[in-house]
């Protein structure tokens, strides 16, 4: 949101009072409380009718620090997100009228003086700061030249805003802000936090997150589940500015040095994703949004995919699985489900799971409206009515889950559904919330549009971790903000059958994972239009080499042989659609031990490059292509030619599907039919995969192979680890000794060892050497 006009001036009816200097520094209890008039005081008259931003700067943990800037106190404490925090991570000082907070490596310092400059410093240099006309609090009058953003609110009479500024350096890329379709570098960019259902060709997002994080060592998180508006480079080209409606600002800055470390300090905070069953990574079929389908068009799905030797982990039943202008009333359409209980174990039967989509909208037409409406577990309308509206389903309203009773009846309509047989839930909508409305608990509806969807998917992913386990809860959720991470996995929404798109969706992804989440998904193929083969192919190869997979549409099917069918073709779609299926669930147990790092340090699965390689200059920009885990690199392709270019950082890498061995510091172009992308294993690599194609939950010990490509150090070794059936990490390590490769592991069932592109060596006792 802007609020000045050029460098000078404020905008019509813009009243902005900046921090112009700090009065007076306490230090108590760890914290830092400073006093800003708005104003230089030369004398005792300047202390009047001048307005005062209280400043607070505390830690909550170790290498983070908090920043609170208050106008009027009395306006009460928005809501917030919930924070992990850790008694006396902080330690404050105030020597000669400095104050100095330091946590950790990290420090923020302000002195009292006749300017204002909040300096963070780490590593013995400065990484932002908040400086002359950064922090402020604004005077908005009704008729002000401002847009007032995303929110759409109509305000009446004067609107107050806290904002702040940090400096962005020489070079300095801000990243993340949620799961955004534009370039990957926010530079530049005007960001609204505000949740919408936009598709993925537009400047909204379903999933926004007041997170960024920069290539200069530091992550910012402004603590505000409402509207919170960012000038990135934009507004003032030298500075990143935050700004939220209301009295008072509340914001993070997280030092890493590393993005890793600054996405692990992050998730630490806000919570950490939790793990996913190893089924999960298996190839998920839906029955599209549209479609006509009932039971036997399930059946003969999962018949043409067994026939044509494509292995799947899950099928799943969109919208039409409950009776049109009902959803949700949690009931199957007994007209083309008319024994849903025989089905699911039948699937069951055949070794899938089984999804159901899922909103946390009540059609009028539901029986639940009126259970709903009777009890108080719908958002109500300022008069005390029940809001609706005819958007999506007629005469819908909205679950309120401030409600505790409305969450647990809530819940109890889906308990019924997984003792019934279905083992997860695609969490769909949860953006079109309104502002207008009362809630429960009195919660802000603005501040509650975002976070609305944070309770939803919570309510969702309690169920199934109760019914089934923590470790085999997973939903397929579409809306998110802070801490939605939580509640894994998540897709990227409404996309189209095009190579564009294709591209656009790959940059929301790497968006998100730099915010935070830990694995990501997308609809294979596009879910507006039918994608001609070639884009379906192309897309199948890229939503295989994703943390989750899933072939989804809209008014058409997405099975495979939709697209062609010729057996003796391997570039064909049914072909590419088996080659890739039986790849993924080759390596699962890599994508298991890739998702326990996203579970346990908040290190995303699908990487964009600076990840992995933060001081190579040529990865800044990168977003055609990621890092899957630590080792493989995945360069999409995003024409029907087949052409690509693929940048690799210094050394040797070795193509996964080819065994070729290509050196790295530079750009190659490649040429790729359409049972190929590129896919490098990085120098050092080592992958392991299972022997079975078939699936992704087997047991990876058995018949594992160790796929390694050796640094070229002489005395070069890594360890990896592989869950057993129990779930016990196993350790295999690979090191040179004497030009010869040696792996070991305590592991006493079949295993061998194969060099990329070489000869592959059975372990015996534990040991196997090959030629390195």
């Amino acid at each position: 949101m802007k609020f000045t006009d050029g460098f000078w001036h404020a905008r019509r009816g813009v009243a902005i009072h900046y921090a112009r200097e700090v009065d007076r520094i306490t230090a108590a209890e760890g914290e830092l409380h400073a006093i800003a008039p708005t104003r230089v005081v030369r004398d005792r008259g300047d202390t009047l009718n001048t307005p005062v931003l209280t400043t607070s700067v505390s830690a909550p943990m170790e290498n983070v620090i908090r920043v609170r800037h208050t106008h009027h106190r009395g306006a009460g404490e928005p809501f917030r997100f919930e924070v992990d925090e850790v008694e006396g991570a902080g330690r404050a000082t105030v020597v000669d009228g400095a104050g100095t907070l330091t946590s950790g490596k990290l420090s923020a310092r302000l002195a009292v003086g006749k300017s204002w400059e909040l300096d963070f410093r780490a590593a013995g240099r400065t990484l932002t700061r908040s400086g002359g006309k950064s922090a402020a609090w604004v005077d908005v009058s009704p008729d002000a030249a401002v847009d007032h953003g995303a929110t759409q609110l109509e305000r009446e009479g004067r609107t107050s805003y806290v904002f702040d500024q940090l400096d962005l350096g020489v070079g300095e890329l801000v990243y993340g802000l949620g799961e955004r379709f534009g370039p990957v570098v926010k530079n530049g960019q005007t960001v609204d936090i505000w949740n919408e259902d936009g598709g993925t060709s537009s400047e909204q997002a379903y999933k926004n997150v007041p997170f960024y994080l920069t290539n200069a060592g530091y992550g910012v998180f402004v603590n505000d589940s409402g509207h919170v508006s960012y000038e990135v480079g934009s507004e003032a080209v030298e500075r990143v500015q935050f700004s939220v409606p209301g009295e008072t600002l509340e914001y993070f800055v997280i030092y890493g040095p590393d993005p890793k470390t600054i996405l692990e300090r992050y998730t630490a905070l806000t919570g950490r994703p939790a793990r996913v069953p190893a089924w999960s990574y298996g190839l998920w079929l839906s029955t599209s949004f549209t479609t006509d389908y009932d039971e036997e068009t399930v059946a003969s799905f999962v018949d043409g995919m067994a026939e044509r030797d494509i292995p799947l982990s899950l099928f799943h039943f969109d919208c039409f699985w409950m009776r049109e202008f009902t959803w949700c009333d949690f009931e199957w359409d007994e007209r083309v489900f008319p024994d849903p209980d025989g089905m699911l174990a039948r699937l069951h039967d055949r070794g899938l799971r089984v999804c159901v989509w899922i909103n946390p909208y009540i059609a009028q037409q539901s029986p639940l409206f009126d259970e709903g409406m009777a009890a108080g577990y719908l958002v109500r309308n300022r008069d005390g009515s029940v809001w609706q509206w005819d958007r999506w389903q007629a005469g819908m309203a909205l679950v309120d889950f401030t409600n505790p009773d409305a969450t647990a009846w809530y819940q109890d309509k889906l308990r019924r559904l997984v003792r019934q047989g279905v083992d997860a839930f695609k969490t769909d909508f949860g953006e079109r919330i309104p502002t207008d409305v009362q809630y429960f608990d009195g919660s802000d509806p603005e501040r509650m549009h975002n976070y609305y969807t944070h309770l939803y998917n919570q309510a969702v992913h309690e169920v199934l971790a109760s019914e089934r386990g923590a470790d085999d809860a997973v939903l397929f959720a579409r809306s998110a903000t802070a801490g939605g991470q939580q509640f894994p996995v998540h897709w990227g929404g409404d996309n189209t059958a095009s190579y564009v798109s294709m591209a656009e969706s790959l940059r929301g992804g790497l968006s998100l994972a730099c915010s935070g989440f830990g694995y990501w998904s997308h609809d294979i193929g596009g879910f507006e239009m039918t994608p001609d083969a070639g884009v379906f192919k192309r897309w199948v190869a890229f939503g295989l080499f994703s943390s989750h997979s899933r072939l989804h549409g809209s008014g058409s099917y997405r099975v495979p042989w939709m697209f062609g069918e010729d057996e003796s073709d391997p570039t064909g779609a049914v072909a590419v659609t088996r080659k890739f299926a039986r790849l993924k669930n080759r390596l699962a147990p890599y994508l298991v031990a890739t998702g326990e790092e996203a579970h346990r340090r908040g290190t995303p699965m699908m990487r964009p490059m600076l990840l992995e390689f933060p001081d190579d200059l040529t990865v800044a920009h990168l977003d055609r292509q990621y890092m899957l885990g630590a080792d493989l690199l995945v360069a999409p392709v995003f024409s029907a030619e087949g052409h690509v270019d693929v940048y690799l950082p210094a050394g040797e890498w070795a193509g996964l599907l080819t065994g070729e061995r290509v050196h790295g510091g530079g750009w190659v172009r490649e040429q790729h039919d359409f049972d190929s992308l590129p896919v490098y294993l990085r120098p050092g690599a080592v992958v392991p995969l299972s022997r079975h194609e078939d699936r992704p939950d087997a047991d990876h010990l058995d018949g594992l192979t160790l796929l390694v490509h050796a640094g070229p150090e002489p005395d070069w070794s890594r360890t990896v680890e592989v869950a057993g059936p129990d779930g016990t990490a196993v350790p295999f390590t690979v090191a040179r000794e004497d030009g010869v490769l040696v792996a070991r592991s305590t592991q006493d069932s079949s295993w061998s060892v194969q060099v990329v592109g070489g000869e592959t060596v059975a372990a015996t006792g534990g040991r196997a050497e090959v030629s390195a």
